[in-house]
């Protein structure tokens, strides 16, 4: 039997296909949310910030490098003629994820990594920037506070969550 037959009018019709397409929609971000974050794991990473040592980020940079190449020409246009050079990674086995928050007034500012986890949709990369309290005593002059991580190669997409400000 079809609606006319059972007496639906046209709009109690709509009204029940828009109820199913909304039901079906609502089951499909359930499952892609349950189904994208399981299986997670904490991933070992290795800073490179003490191989790489200040270094003027004046932007924002969130950047993931498969290989040597392209991690030098970012710190090249970062630094031209002062750039550090690239540290000793293994991009056959692991790839470099920097992220830069730009320039900051005093020395009160850092970015540290909380955690880097691995799931099912791709890699998590958790950071949280620390802002000075006027407390703090820091000195008032530019900053560049970044983090340079190494993490095992994965052909997962990378995805950085920069947390919020303490």
């Amino acid at each position: 039997m079809t609606g006319r037959q059972l007496g639906w009018s046209q709009s109690g019709r709509q009204a029940i296909a828009l109820g199913l397409v909304a039901v079906a929609a609502a089951g499909w971000l359930v499952y892609a949310e349950w189904w994208g974050h399981g299986d997670a794991h904490t991933l070992v990473w290795q800073d490179l910030n003490p191989k790489l040592g200040h270094v003027e980020f004046t932007r924002k940079v969130t950047g993931v490098y498969h290989s040597r190449p392209p991690f030098q020409r970012l710190l090249e246009s970062t630094m031209p003629g002062r750039a550090p050079r690239a540290p000793a990674v293994d991009f056959g086995r692991n790839e470099v994820v920097v992220v830069s928050l730009g320039p900051r007034s005093s020395t009160g500012y850092s970015l540290r990594v909380q955690r880097v986890v691995e799931q099912r949709r791709g890699i998590y990369v958790y950071l949280r920037e620390r802002t000075p309290s006027l407390r703090d005593p820091v000195d008032p002059r530019v900053t560049y506070p970044y983090r340079a991580i190494a993490i095992a190669r994965s052909t997962k997409p990378v995805y950085v969550k920069l947390q919020g400000r303490p």
